[in-house]
Order: structure tokens, then sequence, then C-alpha cells
């Protein structure tokens, strides 16, 4: 039977493409190479799906659980999950010689967010070569901070992996440290640790077209596209503004300099990234609501980073800017928003919030613990953060199920799963009669 031509459409390569890598991940995961003890294989999906979604959730302690293969296995899955899987694709067809045709390259321009199809393999290239040069600083830097308390080889080791982690917005540690799942607690008034780690993560996060606008008019910010301008703007605010929040109201009896790395690292991490520098035992209500909402922000799109994505909240603002002054059109930077951006905007908004609170509400169900943390689980799966309040090694397979379907579900991205799910109809030229609704 001849397939249609529409069978595999680019949201559903990008969906199988994630699936495929998954489901290796986990059969890799339970070889008894993987682990000093046996790896479930819900344990080994949830480890899998978080590697691959550069989520950073983990159920088992990765530095005292997993072998020296497995470590790999998770840090290779980190690499592809950050990079996109299609990117990586691409890659291999371009060392291989291959070439790449018309619907290929649809294909990439697709996965990394980008406006034309013009230059999309030499665009390629420079993403790879430009993501392992910045691991690979990072990795050096953090080489040298390890170095100062392990031997030359694990300060190695561990600068490469984080480095990795860190870039790609994963949040995966293998320091272990003090108590199991430490992160990177012993750094936290470390400067040249903090720096570091937050500029990867920045730097993975603002997305591919953003490095390209960097590489073509430098600091010449009027040139930029008004995409770059926005994200750029909305992660300033994003880093400046929750950071400040946490300077006077979370970390206020903390030493000075722990008090000001602390609040500018959580800001950072908080969107996609995973890691800790403190512990979030004496967190507040009022502060697990703020770093709920950015954790549900995420990144830029087309970047390593997750969530509904900063651009998806900026045109939110701007299209309710423009109905409080009563404009017509959604206004950023001098330039119209069409509104199917608009209208994607607010799908990609309510689709996030109801896999957001409808996962809170089975985890609370199921586990019987405070709304609060079932809410900041379901937050950081979804936006694939990683960052926990403590609950995730003990929740029932219940529970790790709904996390390991939102962690799926926030990195493929809400409307790719929704398109490459239903069945897309011709389209759909009736106009039927207009009626007023009054709302508000």
């Amino acid at each position: 039977m001849k397939l249609k031509k529409k069978t595999f459409t680019s949201e559903r390569i990008v969906l199988l493409g994630f699936s495929a890598m998954i489901l290796l991940g986990t059969i890799l995961l339970m070889l008894p190479i993987s682990s000093y003890e046996k790896t479930g294989f819900v344990d080994a999906l949830f480890t899998a799906t978080s590697s691959s979604c550069v989520t950073g959730l983990v159920v088992k302690d990765t530095a005292a659980h997993f072998t020296l293969f497995g470590k790999a296995v998770i840090l290779v899955m980190i690499q592809i999950g950050g990079m996109g899987v299609v990117t990586m694709t691409t890659l291999i067809a371009i060392i291989s010689g291959r070439r790449i045709g018309l619907s290929g390259r649809n294909l990439m321009k697709n996965s990394i967010s980008a406006d034309h199809i013009g230059g999309i393999v030499g665009f390629t290239g420079f993403i790879v070569r430009t993501t392992l040069f910045i691991e690979m600083l990072g990795a050096a830097v953090l080489t040298f901070v390890f170095y100062q308390k392990f031997s030359f080889l694990t300060a190695l080791k561990y600068g490469v992996f984080h480095s990795v982690s860190a870039f790609c917005n994963a949040g995966f540690d293998i320091i272990g440290g003090k108590q199991p799942f430490s992160s990177l607690c012993d750094y936290t008034d470390n400067p040249v640790m903090n720096i570091t780690v937050m500029l990867l993560i920045i730097i993975g996060g603002i997305g591919f077209l953003t490095w390209q606008d960097f590489k073509e008019h430098k600091f010449s910010f009027k040139k930029y596209k008004m995409q770059s301008k926005v994200i750029l703007f909305a992660t300033t605010l994003l880093v400046l503004l929750p950071a400040m929040f946490f300077y006077f109201f979370e970390f206020s009896k903390s030493p000075l300099s722990e008090r000001i790395f602390a609040s500018l690292f959580q800001s950072v991490t908080l969107r996609t990234a995973g890691f800790n520098s403190i512990s979030f035992d004496g967190i507040s209500d009022s502060g697990k609501i703020m770093m709920i909402s950015l954790m549900l922000i995420g990144g830029a799109p087309g970047s390593t980073a997750g969530g509904m994505k900063i651009t998806t909240i900026a045109v939110m603002f701007a299209s309710v800017s423009s109905v409080f002054k009563k404009k017509n059109d959604a206004v950023m930077f001098k330039r119209r928003i069409p509104e199917r951006v608009v209208k994607n905007a607010a799908a990609i908004f309510m689709l996030y919030l109801f896999l957001f609170v409808i996962g809170a509400v089975i985890l609370n169900r199921a586990e019987g613990i405070p709304v609060i943390n079932c809410l900041f689980e379901t937050a950081s799966a979804v936006g694939t953060v990683g960052l926990t309040t403590g609950i995730t090694p003990g929740l029932h397979t219940v529970s790790k199920i709904v996390l390991i379907s939102l962690m799926f579900l926030g990195r493929v991205g809400g409307l790719t799963f929704v398109f490459a799910t239903v069945n897309s109809a011709d389209a759909d030229l009736t106009k039927y009669p207009a009626e007023n609704i009054t709302v508000g």
C-alpha cells in the first residue's frame, strides 16, 4: 500500500525521532553495565526521557546509581536532545557526504524554528560548530574549578559532563557530594562556577537564530530581527527581576556573596536548566509560585531550552497590551504581529496551562502531597527544567508516567505533538456568519 505524501510530516518525524531515542536510551540504561544496581523499566524510561528531553528530573541519583557507561549514555542523550534529533541526523548526513533534498531541508527549517529554507544546511553546520566550541570552552573552565577538589581526570570528566548539561539546559549532575541529589550546592558562592554555568545556560537558551543575528551584526542591536530583540530583552528582564525578588525575600539571611550568586543563579536556572545551588527546603510558597512561573515560561524557540517559550509570553503580553490600548494589532519593537502568531501563542499558553494543572491534580490525588509541591513538580516537567522540592524519587509509577508524558510534551512542543497526532484535513475555507459574544 502506497503511503500518502503527508504521512510523514515534519512534526511526526520529530515526534518519532525523540520517541526512538528515548526507547533506545531506556534499553541501554536497563543493561547491567549501565548501573551499580538494577534499573527497572519505568525508572530507566524516566531517566531516558529526562535526558533526551533535557529536563534533569531524576528518580535515581545520577552520580551514585549509574556507572561510567550509564553516565556516557545519559550525556549522549542530553547532547542529541539539546541540539535536536533532526540537527544531529543532518550532521551525520553532511559528514557522510549525502545530498540533502528539499524535504530534508524543510524538516531542518521547522526543527530549529528558522524563518526560511535558504542556507539551512550551512546554518546547521554553524549551530554544530558553535555548540561544540562553547561546550569545550565551558568544559575547560569548569575543569579548572573542579581540579581544586578532585584529581585531573575526575575534574575533566566533571567539566565535560556539566558543560554539556548546562549548555543543553539539562541540569543533570554527576558530582554526588555530601548527600544524594546535591547538584551544585557545594559551589553556592563560587564566582567562576556560578558565572560559567549561568552563561552556558543563557547562551544555550536564547536560540540558534539569535546566535546568527549576533554573528552577522555583533553588538548592533538595531539591526537584529524582531524575534532576537524580544528574546534578548525578555531574557534580561526574566533574569534581573526574579533575582531581585529572591535577593530581598528568599535569601535575605544568607551571607552577601552567597546571597547575590544564589539569587542570580536560581533566576537563570529556573528557565529550563535544572541545576540548583541551594536547597529548596526553606523556600516560601510565594517563592515557589515565582519559580513555577519562570519554569513554565522556559527559553527561546529553536534553542536547547524547553517550556512554552519566551516569545509565546511576549506575544501574549503584546496582545493584551493592544486590547488595553484599543489597538487592532499586537505590536513589538514597532513591528505588527500577525494574527496567526497571536492565535498560536494563545493555543500554546492554554495547552501548557492545562497540562500543568491536570498533571498536578493527578499527582496530588495519587501521592497525597501538598498541591504547591505538585504544581512545582509538573511545572518543572512540562517546562523541561528538572528542579524539584525533593518528591521525585519517592513517586509511585502513575505519577512517574505523568511526569514522563509532561517532559516529552514539553520538549517536542505542544503544537508539534498535536499536529503530529491529529489528522490534518485540507484547509477549511468555510466562513460562517459572525455573531457577537460578551467576554469579561
